[in-house]
């Protein structure tokens, strides 16, 4: 039984009858398949207009007996595969087999064979321990990347099929998901660049940007709080194209969700905004599955909750429903009770030759969806040469020429400003030159600066601006921009907040590194230099603590050249994202800091040694880099040679050869001092035993900025004290 429980009334029958030929896809690794699978050719609008003559009209879904089958092959593929490797989670596929076999055979648009084509759908498996469910249907589409063997092997390893959807290892996952809720809030960021895109580039006699975002999600999503800043934002943006499955087995860890789970879902997204369907019996009412995705695509001012009541672990006589069927193997026996049970005598890994022919079809009729899109492309750049241009760039992720020519560069002169200042200076340059490019605050716009002037707010009603409002909401907003970062490979979406919160967001900062999801994290009020907020507010522990994950680019420009320079950094690295620390309080323009040089992590600013030998080697970053320069200017007066360092990014600098660290860093000089304003742990990698490290290992305190400076012993005198001690 279909129940919708929305106050707003739809009909099941303005929703046009799904394509059953069609799917999803996606993947990041682009240079997996040739540019022309991307764009569309003349060759590819001809070959188009001829395959969607060919595409065959399936209006209606396979027969029941087929789809029985079709469904318990994806069970058995997922209990085979976790009894083989001893690990992993049976019971959300068992049970979830049902809605994945509908959603993906009779409803996605997918091309299996270019898992990167722009138009398709989107889908995401948010409660990705149940990852089986993922991989069996990929394997049945005709995906390349989850062969038999890869199924086999599932949790091997360097397999293809990992213990959770991971998007660098397997073309057609969208997403890399596990801690509960990220591809849930991932998902949010999905749809929001397809409704941005659409409204930017869709014309009145042509869509050229049409497709869906279906992410299933579980109880332990909707338990944690970043599913809720989501689903928040996702109904305020009016997100039609977003349908959202809820799993609902009542099962978790511990056992039934009772002990810890008791409100009204439904009623709690109908209030941030959803509409919301009930189907009662996820198990076998497969017409309620189909009636329930028709009227959500039916649905086009506000996403759509569907509540899929299932069982988990369906059709295990001892085990469905019970916690655990959820993450363990269900064991030899009872393998062999639930084969018995549900009437599948066939060896591990079987796939009936019926089920086989039956879903072969998604690769010509994939392969047509493409073409016709493609070839629709070609007109549509022929009537819209401009849009056509702008949104190639977003696909492809090709950078406009001489993109890094905007942003500003400073001579030493220009007055003092704060770094924050001068971020906003290069995000509404990059803007005006980089049509992919945008981003926003966690309700901290006027104090991030980072508003684009020259855009309005992406809202319900004008989706095609490009000032995001996320609201107080830091971990959701992390994770949709990591949505918004893998849609497309040129949308750069930026976030924004005080760098003390990157706390708030830190699980969404993580899985933008493991993901290769190159979002600019742009972090004002780097340090105890914001002053009388005191150390609620002021970071000291963040820095290390970002430095310490891998793959992602910690930046503390010290003024407006390197602040340019980080920025260039942080558009070039589609595959890593980049943390920006920026001031609150005015810098100085450093002489001798370059745009260019930021590119090598750490560099020299001044020196008056020769030889390679100064006497002392001064590294600072961000404001702290002026303290240096200002000591060596003084130790310089009394007669020692100095060489001054700007350390603005330790990933990069360690990605250097080693002939030009030592050409900055030479090892025989060991009276190294560094200065920051933050934890000092790890700083013995580059001042060695005999070096000094200046900075706070404590929380901060509530004073005006210069004060704690002062106080806390990040001064000049502070630096040649040191010096002369060494």
């Amino acid at each position: 039984m279909v129940t919708p429980t929305s106050t707003t009334p739809v009909s099941t029958a303005s929703a046009a009858a799904p394509a059953p030929g069609s799917g999803r896809g996606g993947v990041l690794r682009l240079l997996r398949y040739s540019a022309c699978s991307l764009l569309p050719s003349a060759a590819a609008a001809r070959s188009g207009a001829r395959l969607t003559t060919a595409l065959r009209a399936r209006t209606q879904p396979a027969e029941p007996e087929l789809v029985e089958q079709s469904v318990n092959t994806i069970r058995f593929l997922a209990v085979d595969a976790v009894e083989k490797a001893q690990s992993g989670h049976p019971g959300l596929p068992m049970g979830c087999a049902p809605l994945g076999h509908v959603l993906f055979d009779e409803f996605l648009r997918f091309n299996p064979k270019n898992p990167a084509w722009f138009d398709r759908d989107r889908f995401v498996l948010s409660a990705g321990h149940g990852c089986m469910l993922q991989y069996a249907l990929l394997h049945l589409a005709g995906y390349d990347a989850v062969k038999m063997d890869d199924l086999k092997a599932f949790r091997q390893w360097r397999s293809r099929t990992p213990g959770h959807p991971e998007n660098f290892e397997t073309p057609g996952v969208e997403v890399t998901t596990g801690p509960l809720g990220q591809g849930f809030a991932n998902a949010v960021g999905l749809a929001l660049a397809e409704k941005h895109l659409a409204s930017r580039f869709n014309k009145t006699d042509m869509k050229i940007v049409d497709h869906y975002t279906y992410v299933i999600l579980g109880d332990g999503c909707q338990m944690e709080g970043v599913s809720n800043e989501a689903a928040s934002l996702a109904g305020h943006w009016g997100l039609g194209k977003l349908i959202a499955f809820y799993d609902d087995n009542h099962i978790s860890i511990d056992g039934n969700t009772d002990i810890a789970f008791t409100e009204d879902v439904l009623a709690r997204y109908e209030a941030l905004g959803w509409h919301t369907i009930w189907v009662k019996n996820g198990n076998t009412g497969y017409d309620d599955i189909r009636a329930a995705i028709k009227e959500a695509k039916g649905v086009k001012d506000k996403p759509t909750l569907i509540k899929v009541t299932t069982t988990i672990g369906f059709g295990s006589p001892n085990k469905a429903n019970t916690y655990s069927v959820h993450g363990t193997a269900l064991g030899s026996k009872e393998v062999e009770a639930t084969r018995s049970n549900l009437g599948w005598l066939h060896e591990p890994f079987h796939v009936p030759d019926e089920v086989k022919r039956h879903w072969s079809h998604h690769i010509d009729d994939g392969a047509s969806l493409e073409a016709e899109w493609n070839a629709r492309f070609v007109e549509y750049d022929k009537k819209y040469h401009q849009e056509a241009a702008e949104l190639k760039s977003i696909i492809s992720g090709e950078l406009p020429s001489g993109w890094d020519n905007a942003l500003p560069t400073y001579a030493p002169e220009i007055s003092p400003d704060a770094t924050r200042n001068l971020s906003q200076q290069c995000l509404n340059a990059l803007a005006k030159v980089i049509p992919g490019f945008l981003g926003g605050s966690a309700d901290l716009a006027t104090s991030n600066m980072t508003l684009l002037k020259m855009f309005g707010d992406f809202q319900r009603d004008t989706p095609e601006e490009r000032n995001i409002r996320f609201g107080v909401r830091e971990h959701g907003m992390g994770a949709i921009s990591n949505g918004i970062a893998v849609h497309s490979p040129g949308l750069i979406p930026y976030c924004a907040t005080f760098f003390v919160f990157t706390d708030y967001m830190r699980a969404s900062i993580r899985l933008s590194a493991l993901s290769e999801s190159g979002v600019i994290f742009v972090m004002t009020h780097d340090s105890i230099g914001l002053g009388e907020d005191g150390p609620t507010h002021q970071p000291v522990e963040q820095l290390f603590s970002l430095r310490a994950m891998p793959n992602i680019l910690m930046l503390r420009p010290a003024d407006g050249n390197e602040t340019s320079g980080a920025y260039k950094i942080a558009v070039l690295n589609r595959k890593r994202p980049s943390i920006i620390a920026l001031s609150r309080q005015k810098l100085p323009q450093v002489k001798g800091t370059s745009v260019d040089a930021v590119s090598k992590g750490g560099y020299i600013i001044s020196d008056n040694s020769s030889g390679n030998k100064p006497d002392f080697i001064l590294i600072g970053t961000g404001s702290e880099l002026e303290i240096a320069e200002n000591a060596a200017g003084e130790l310089r007066n009394k007669g020692r040679t100095v060489r001054v360092v700007s350390l603005v990014c330790w990933e990069l600098f360690e990605e250097q050869p080693e002939e030009y660290k030592e050409s900055v860093l030479p090892n025989e000089v060991t009276s190294r001092i560094s200065i920051e304003a933050g934890v000092t742990f790890g700083w013995e990698k580059y001042i060695g035993q005999k070096g000094k490290a200046i900075g706070i290992d404590r929380f901060g305190v509530s004073a005006p900025a210069g004060k704690i400076y002062e106080e806390l012993g990040l001064t000049v005198e502070n630096v040649i004290a040191a010096a002369e001690a060494l």
